[in-house]
């Protein structure tokens, strides 16, 4: 039973490194459909027809780098953000999940997912907040910063850190929820892609990125409606909105529901390598991390000294995993 307990404790140190080379991965692949994705979303008048039509235009225009606007703020960012992300998501099993022996549920499996996006929160606003506004410079036609660090030095003097954090309730609403679906569904596809009388944790690379890949998508389904109203409330000159029901408001008046899925081809092109890529490496760096979100009821056990037995019941020093998703 200690050797079960020490598996389930969430080691710092592993999420830390675990969850950095994921998020550096997964910004490098991601970054450029990012940039498309946010001028697509905050664009005042039709500058661009699509996806494309912005791409083919921003490399006209600025170059291959052009599409890498912005990316400072996050890559500073993202290896504590990775991080807090999954060590989130394991104290929030250790805090719902007392019972070491009972496996966690579909319930726990997502609050734990939202902890994560709660926890995240205090880097990634600001880091958005900052992004964002390198990345329209071009669309305003100045160039108002010369990089992430004068950005995040002139909003502070401007108006203090509410300004650097502004749009941290959007990013709230945006990541909380969604998180919760990401970690839910990648673990349920997990198991169901593990063959019968195989260890989910010896599923293959090719159905590792399936798993995240979809996982990322289902997740952009959800995050998509309040990351166009982030983007606009955190890009938008001072003054032009009162809160977040203004910018909801506004959006809705002037392009109706259809507004809040602007840039939804960049999102989805970008969702499926990009989180398909991010859990192969998380994966691959720190094994331990697939046991923290791997605590589920099957028919099988592994004991301690790595046999293999079938059994319909508790096994004392065992670590359970599933051949297949069972509904809770």
């Amino acid at each position: 039973m200690d050797t079960v307990e020490s598996d389930r404790r969430v080691s710092p140190l592993k999420n830390f490194v675990a969850g950095g080379f994921g998020g550096i991965c997964l910004l490098l692949a991601g970054h450029p459909l990012d940039t498309i994705k946010v001028r697509l979303q905050t664009q005042d008048c039709a500058v661009y027809k699509g996806t494309f039509d912005c791409f083919r235009k921003t490399v006209s225009k600025e170059g291959i780098f052009g599409l890498y606007k912005g990316m400072g703020a996050p890559l500073a960012g993202v290896t504590p953000m990775m991080a807090l992300n999954f060590f989130g998501f394991g104290l929030g099993k250790e805090l719902l999940q007392r019972d070491p022996t009972v496996p966690a549920t579909y319930t726990q499996i997502y609050l734990a997912g939202m902890l994560a996006g709660v926890c995240t929160t205090v880097i990634v606003a600001p880091g958005e907040r900052i992004k964002c506004l390198l990345q329209i410079l071009p669309l305003a036609g100045r160039m108002k910063y010369t990089g992430p660090l004068d950005c995040a030095v002139r909003l502070y003097k401007q108006q203090g850190i509410c300004s650097v954090y502004k749009g941290t309730i959007l990013t709230l609403i945006r990541d909380v929820p969604s998180n919760g679906v990401y970690f839910l569904t990648y673990d349920y596809l997990k198991h169901y892609l593990t063959p019968d009388g195989e260890c989910v944790h010896h599923l293959s690379t090719s159905r590792v990125l399936l798993a995240g890949g979809i996982a990322g998508m289902i997740n952009w389904l959800i995050a998509l409606p309040a990351d166009v109203l982030k983007s606009n409330y955190q890009s938008a000159t001072d003054g032009r909105y009162q809160g977040v029901r203004h910018v909801l408001r506004t959006l809705l008046k002037e392009e109706g529901a259809q507004g809040l899925y602007k840039g939804f081809s960049a999102v989805m092109l970008r969702a499926f390598p990009a989180n398909a890529d991010d859990q192969l490496k998380s994966s691959s760096t720190s094994p331990n991390q697939a046991s923290q979100r791997s605590q589920w009821q099957g028919t099988k056990t592994i004991p301690i000294d790595g046999s293999e037995e079938q059994t319909s019941g508790e096994a004392t020093g065992s670590v359970k995993v599933t051949s297949s998703p069972l509904a809770k």
